[in-house]
């Protein structure tokens, strides 16, 4: 019996959280070093899995392990990974790390004694529960087990919100308590909501595979194979409405407009790491499950809906750039930033095409390395000044230069320019989106020129000009704050010179779900001009 290398990988943050939870309440440096520990040991199975995993064999999914779970409903304990999981599954193992780092006293217990004990033990051992769920959810191939975990990861990031809260700014308490709550609260409802009627549509799966196989089933390779051999086949009423349920949920989770009033809340109210990791980590659930679920699972459904989606993506683009152009506050900026991204992920997803869905999921990764390095620095520099809003800033470049050169680069990655990682996703989106729908890619071409006013403008009133009394003795990143933003700014930098490694594992994965979707590549329109024709 081989080694359960995915189990593993979900097991030990999980094991971690326990552990950390378990330190006694006056070892809180301990707690947070061992948290770091059992989030380096997941990166390194993380890294493991790259090692193992070939991007060149046959096959949907590979380090496969099935087990029986509850066998009279025909749900397994099956995990899997392809191209497009194991990428994620690093991404999420490389950012916990320095999330942590970064999110170091941010549950420190506070001074005033009108302020209630924060539990830091409590504080990491969340964060590792949710790195825990959010890679299980990643390698899950059996509907039901991946059910389970896209909905229990709202627990700990629950409380994450709504007991961790941003304490920047110069709010009252009671009100700083009344927002945190609100924005946990919000964020649990949309997301439940979303959940719910994804449930309804997994027990419905169910029925359909038990009434045509004989034996109901949620395992996603049988379902995808019975239908490939004629042995499954949905009415179309009935696969449309499976098809929106399970879309319903991810495009909360994503969060597409109009689903996305969530999200704002939940970054603003957050303390910067795990804005970062609702961001980066958590939200990748909704547009992953989009290509591994809604697109193999409904391949018609998903062509017939595709022109809806297509406008609510563009929405998206241009509603939350827009939106981010007329921000006062730092960290809601960011967030809706990333609304507009997401929607350029889901735009690559539904233009069925190699470069869009590749060019999606590798926007996946450099959204999330991009976002990390931006919220985590403006993080820094809110717990310095104590505001996040923009117009309390003014000069920072010239009393930290080095906070605002990061801040500069992660800005930069943000509006995709070239040689930065992101450049080369929203390019094949574009790209993609443009060889089969010129008109929508050119209008989502609108949302680069809008990311490039929201991020200059931020870093010219918060970096540049004169230095405000309030910033005058800011000190510059500390050595653990280097150690957090370096590595991803040199990833930012790599990825966007050479996406190779990347692309090689995802596009054999996209290729296979473009053929479940039965869908290929538009061809070229070739005109010969006359000269040439009469040679």
């Amino acid at each position: 019996m081989s080694f359960p290398l995915l189990t593993a990988t979900a097991a030990v943050p999980a094991l971690g959280a326990v552990a950390t939870a378990a330190v006694p309440a006056a070892r809180r440096t301990a707690a947070k070093w061992l948290a770091l520990a059992f989030s380096l040991a997941t990166l390194l199975l993380a890294a493991v899995q790259l090692v193992r995993f070939d991007p060149d064999a046959k096959g949907p999914f590979q380090l496969t392990e099935s087990h029986a779970w509850i066998a009279d409903f025909g749900v397994r304990y099956a995990l899997g990974v392809d191209g497009i999981a194991v990428v994620l599954i690093a991404l999420t193992a490389l950012l916990v790390p320095f999330i942590v780092l970064a999110g170091w006293h941010d549950a420190d217990p506070l001074e005033t004694e009108s302020s209630r004990w924060r539990p830091t033990q409590g504080f990491f051992a969340l964060i590792l529960m949710v790195e825990a769920m959010v890679v299980i959810a990643f390698e899950a191939t059996d509907v039901f087990l991946f059910y389970i975990f896209f909905e229990a990861m709202l627990i700990p990031m629950y409380f994450l919100i709504g007991g961790f809260g941003d304490r920047a700014g110069e709010r009252p308490e009671a009100e700083t308590a009344t927002q945190r709550s609100y924005a946990a609260v919000k964020f649990l409802l949309y997301n439940l909501v979303g959940g719910l009627i994804m449930l309804a549509a997994v027990i419905g799966l169910y029925a359909v595979t038990a009434h045509q196989l004989g034996t109901g089933t949620f395992s996603l390779t049988e379902i995808v194979q019975a239908r490939a051999d004629g042995k499954l086949e949905f009415a179309t009423t009935t696969e449309r409405a499976l098809f929106l349920g399970f879309f319903f949920a991810f495009a909360v989770k994503a969060p597409l407009w109009p689903l996305h009033t969530w999200l704002p809340n939940a970054m603003g109210e957050a303390t910067a790491p795990v804005a970062v990791l609702i961001t980066a980590v958590v939200d990748k659930v909704g547009t992953f499950a989009m290509l591994r679920f809604c697109l193999q699972l409904f391949p018609e459904a998903s062509k017939w809906a595709t022109p809806v989606i297509l406008v609510l993506s563009l929405i998206s683009i241009l509603y939350g750039a827009l939106l981010a152009v007329g921000q006062r506050d730092i960290k809601r900026l960011i967030a809706y930033a990333s609304i507009s991204h997401f929607g350029f992920i889901v735009l690559g997803i539904f233009a069925m095409t190699t470069q869009g869905q590749g060019g999606a999921t590798l926007y996946m990764v450099n959204h999330g390395i991009s976002t990390a390095a931006l919220m985590l620095v403006a993080g820094f520099l809110i717990s310095r000044r104590g505001s996040r809003l923009i117009a309390d800033y003014g000069g920072v470049q010239k009393v930290a230069p080095v906070l605002a050169g990061t801040f500069l680069v992660g800005g930069l990655a943000t509006l995709s320019l070239p040689g930065l990682a992101p450049f080369v996703s929203e390019f094949l989106v574009l790209v993609g989106t443009f060889s089969r729908y010129p008109a929508v890619g050119v209008i989502a071409t609108v949302g680069i020129v809008l990311a490039a006013l929201y991020v200059l403008v931020l870093y010219q009133r918060t970096m540049t000009g004169p230095v405000k009394e309030a910033v005058r003795g800011m000190p510059d990143l500390r050595v653990r704050e280097l150690v957090v933003v370096a590595p991803l700014i040199a990833l930012l930098l790599f990825l966007g010179i050479y996406p190779k490694p990347l692309t090689d594992m995802i596009d054999p994965a996209v290729e296979h779900t473009m053929s479940q979707v039965e869908k290929g590549d538009p061809q070229p329109d070739v005109r010969v001009n006359d000269v040439e024709a009469a040679k």
